[in-house]
C-alpha cells in the first residue's frame, strides 16, 4: 500500500478520536497489544467478535491463559443457539471487546456488516474498551468503496466459510442481495468517531489479512 494513503488514514483516524497503533505483522500486533494497550486497561472480563485477523494474532490464546481474567466465550460449538445469544448479550457488558473491521475508509470511518449484530453492537456500545485488529487491505477510498468491498469480498467469503449456510453467495461467491434465512448481511454500521475519545483502539497491521 502507498505510504501516503496509510499516513492519511492514520491521521484521519486520530482526528476522529480513535487511538491508532501500527504493527508490521500479526505477531508484532500481539506484542504491541500486550506491551502498550493491555496493561493500562485494568480489566476483569474479556470477549470478542468473530475476526480472522484477530485470530491470526494469537491474542486470544494468551488471554485465555490469564487466571485473573473472566473470558466470555460466545462461539463454542457445544452451545445451543439460545446459549450463544445469551453469552453474546453478556459480551456487551465486558471490560474489553476484541474484533476486526470489514472496511476502513481513508477518512477514518469504520464500516461493518453483521448477521446478528453482536459484533457491531460491541464496537458501538457496551464494552468499556474496544480493540480492533485491521489489515491494510481493508482500507478503502470512501464509504461507497467500503460498502462495495464488503458486498463483493468480505460478505461472500464469510458466508462461504460457514458450512450449512444456504445462501446464493455460498455457492457463487457473489452477493445476490438474497432473502435467505441464513443471510449474513443484515446490520450495517458506520462508525464516524470513537466516543468517548480513545474508547476504540485500532491496531493496523501492515499486511493483507482477514476477509
Amino acid at each position: 500500500m502507498d505510504t501516503l494513503i496509510l499516513e492519511k488514514t492514520i491521521a484521519a483516524l486520530k482526528r476522529n478520536h480513535f487511538d491508532v497503533f501500527l504493527a508490521g505483522t500479526p505477531s508484532e500486533a500481539k506484542e504491541l497489544f500486550f506491551r502498550e494497550i493491555f496493561p493500562a486497561l485494568q480489566i476483569e472480563t474479556v470477549s470478542w467478535g468473530d475476526s480472522q485477523t484477530l485470530k491470526a494474532t494469537g491474542v486470544l490464546e494468551t488471554l485465555r491463559q490469564n487466571p485473573d481474567l473472566s473470558i466470555i466465550t460466545t462461539f463454542s460449538p457445544e452451545m445451543s443457539r439460545q446459549q450463544k445469544i445469551f453469552w453474546r448479550r453478556q459480551a456487551l457488558l465486558s471490560d474489553l471487546f476484541l474484533t476486526g473491521s470489514n472496511a476502513l475508509t481513508q477518512k477514518g470511518q469504520l464500516v461493518n456488516l453483521d448477521m446478528i449484530g453482536n459484533r457491531v453492537g460491541g464496537i458501538t456500545f457496551g464494552p468499556k474498551n474496544v480493540v480492533l485488529f485491521i489489515g491494510i487491505n481493508k482500507i478503502t477510498e470512501d464509504l461507497e468503496a467500503a460498502m462495495h468491498r464488503i458486498r463483493t469480498i468480505a460478505a461472500p467469503k464469510n458466508a462461504m466459510r460457514h458450512e450449512g449456510f444456504r445462501t446464493p453467495c455460498h455457492q457463487t461467491g457473489i452477493c445476490m442481495d438474497c432473502n435467505s434465512p441464513d443471510r449474513i448481511c443484515n446490520v450495517w454500521t458506520i462508525t464516524e468517531k470513537s466516543y468517548p475519545a480513545g474508547r476504540i483502539k485500532i491496531i493496523l497491521i501492515h499486511q493483507e489479512l482477514g476477509l
